[in-house]
């Protein structure tokens, strides 16, 4: 039961302090989609 509780400790610290991580992750895939849409928006050009 202890190992339990401290393995759920230990994630839920880990959730908190990734916060920032996440925030800057989304954003870098929000960055890479655009980059797709208009990297298939030239190509769609070119057809």
């Amino acid at each position: 039961m202890k190992h339990l509780l401290m393995m759920i400790a230990l994630g839920a610290s880990l959730m908190l302090s990734a916060c920032n991580t996440i925030e800057g992750m989304g954003e870098d895939i929000e960055n890479a989609g655009e980059g797709i849409s208009e990297g298939a928006e030239k190509v769609k050009k070119k057809m």
